[in-house]
């Protein structure tokens, strides 16, 4: 398996996914030895923010970062099988 960290650092979509997945890390590991990082949210928001950040953390696996923007290029979506 080989990655282009390079190009993938500096692609926006990747970076959120990035921050998101260490909040949602933080927040766990917290939650083991006791802390609760979202004491001040009742636990309706908490669910919401949770979801938001995972949404943002598929979207930043997800997303090509050799193309601008969130869509794949033409060139990847002529293809039939991985490359």
């Amino acid at each position: 398996m080989r990655i282009n960290w390079k190009v993938r650092l500096q692609h926006i979509p990747f970076l959120l996914g990035l921050f998101s997945l260490l909040l949602l890390l933080a927040q766990q590991v917290a939650a083991i030895f006791g802390y609760d990082l979202t004491a001040a949210m009742s636990e309706q928001i908490s669910s919401i923010l949770n979801t938001v950040l995972s949404i943002l953390v598929l979207m930043g696996v997800i997303v090509d970062p050799t193309t601008r923007g969130t869509s794949d290029s033409e060139r990847a979506l002529m293809y039939r099988r991985p490359r």
